[in-house]
């Protein structure tokens, strides 16, 4: 059995988790108005909906960045300990 497998599995799980956020932001923001409306006399309160699409939209945009990162760090860490793995076994004499 391969002694990484847990790693992977977990890196698996994190890389999944960083998709599911990206398609629930681009969802989210999807449908938003990007048309400016301004008038003098026209200052209207957001909704309370919007309100909250916008708390989750802000939450979203602050962990999002951070998993994303720490997704490709912990995948790049695993595959340099698999490389090193790899390199230094390939100069073993196998025992007879």
């Amino acid at each position: 059995m391969n002694p990484y497998l847990p790693y992977i599995y977990t890196w698996t799980a994190l890389a999944v988790v960083v998709l599911v956020l990206a398609v629930y932001r681009i969802s989210l923001g999807g449908h938003d108005d990007v048309v400016v409306h301004l008038a003098a006399s026209d200052v209207v309160e957001p909704s309370a909906t919007l309100q909250q699409r916008l708390r989750k939209i802000n939450l979203l945009d602050r962990w999002g960045p951070a998993l994303t990162i720490l997704s490709v760090v912990y995948g790049l860490t695993l595959l340099g300990v698999y490389f090193y793995h790899v390199w230094f076994t390939g100069y073993q004499i196998p025992n007879q």
